[in-house]
């Protein structure tokens, strides 16, 4: 399934794809994202990336870089609808805003093609995904939460930055 903005193109005029990619945390990883937009035809010069910058936020530069680079008739390319934030109400507030400016929205995550709100029926499927997008969030937040407690129950390691001091440093501190 795919969600698309409709958008009227311009006579003559290539849809230019602008991507963009982000991470909630400095640990994740872009790359997956960027791979997928890549070869969803986006060029790499049109692809915008956020590191440690959540979708809840307002201050995501890369993502306001993106869509000030849109021109009418281009699209902007994400991997999934959490993407664009983490309410309903402000997917559909995006969207909107997306086609009164003449561009269009595709999520790779449901098809990769134009996300089409222009028919009452359009708009209302595309209302039902936004409504799905914040429900992913959470599933990815319970898989998160479920893995680590599984590992520290078998006391892997969970990840993250490195220690920089030992455990006897720790317990037996050196006084000057």
């Amino acid at each position: 399934m795919v969600l698309t903005v409709s958008y009227e193109k311009p006579p003559g005029r290539v849809t230019k794809l602008i991507g963009y990619a982000g991470a909630s945390t400095r640990q994740h990883s872009t790359d997956r994202q960027q791979a997928d937009i890549l070869a969803a035809g986006v060029w790499r010069d049109d692809l915008y990336i956020d590191h440690g910058t959540s979708g809840a936020r307002a201050s995501r530069p890369h993502f306001h870089r993106a869509l000030d680079a849109l021109e009418d008739g281009d699209a902007l390319v994400i991997t999934t609808l959490d993407q664009l934030g983490r309410s309903t109400q402000n997917m559909l507030a995006f969207a909107e805003e997306l086609r009164g400016r003449g561009t269009g929205l595709r999520v790779l995550s449901l098809g990769g093609r134009d996300v089409d709100t222009a028919t009452p029926m359009r708009s209302r499927l595309f209302t039902i995904m936004a409504a799905l997008g914040p429900m992913e969030h959470e599933i990815k937040r319970e898989r998160v939460i479920d893995s680590t407690t599984k590992r520290r129950a078998a006391r892997k390691d969970l990840g993250g930055r490195p220690r920089t001091i030992t455990d006897s440093q720790i317990s037996k501190p050196e006084v000057s």
